[in-house]
């Protein structure tokens, strides 16, 4: 297989020991649909970092975005907690083994948590908001024309979205959650559940109060 170029749309993909170690890893356990989504989310994460004139670490935002659907995998996946903290969880086991300070692990961590909770990773640090800034370009086209069309040609030629993307993300996405829907509870994936599982029920935030043990 031939290795993507070290420079893609303008944005050179890291090349340290970590970075490679997070590309190795992710590609032995994602899917092609998702490994090559990840490696998208970094290259639209970096370009909108670029555009923005933010100031970023360029490692630290492969490592969020690379890891950030890591929780959709059953090698990876908990029972109990929503897939985005097992996929932050798995990027700061592997950043403790690298000389990264306790801030840079809690900026990934936090990149992965919050990147399907819409209006507040944009408030944070830059690594966080670029990552959701990528996902959010990748999967909802948010933002699709502040990138030149040379940009998402360049881009998608290296790591192909494929014809039926859409279709096989919202699957991902719906594998990964099924068998805990209660962690889609007040989030995102609670519509692809919606969609995709007619046995689902949706949690609702007025009956739980409405219905709690309080008499008023």
């Amino acid at each position: 297989m031939t290795e993507s170029p070290q420079t893609i749309a303008g944005i050179r993909i890291p090349d340290s020991q970590m970075a490679r170690d997070a590309t190795e890893l992710v590609r032995d356990t994602e899917t092609d649909l998702l490994y090559h989504h990840s490696r998208r989310v970094f290259l639209f994460g970096a370009l909108t970092g670029e555009r923005r004139g933010l100031k970023y670490d360029p490692e630290l935002l492969y490592i969020g975005a690379m890891f950030h659907d890591m929780g959709l995998m059953d090698s990876h996946a908990s029972e109990t907690e929503r897939f985005e903290v097992d996929g932050a969880n798995a990027a700061r086991a592997f950043l403790h083994s690298y000389d990264v300070s306790e801030r840079d692990v809690d900026d990934v961590w936090d990149s992965i948590a919050l990147h399907t909770t819409p209006g507040i990773p944009q408030h944070k640090r830059p690594v966080v908001a670029l990552v959701t800034a990528g996902v959010e370009m990748d999967v909802l086209g948010i933002a699709y024309d502040d990138f030149s069309q040379e940009q998402r040609q360049e881009v998608c030629a290296c790591h192909p979205r494929g014809l039926k993307f859409k279709h096989g993300i919202l699957s991902a996405f719906c594998y990964g959650t099924i068998r805990k829907p209660h962690t889609t509870a007040g989030n995102v994936k609670a519509d692809v559940l919606e969609a995709m599982d007619p046995t689902f029920e949706r949690w609702n935030f007025v009956d739980t109060i409405l219905n709690s043990k309080w008499e008023s």
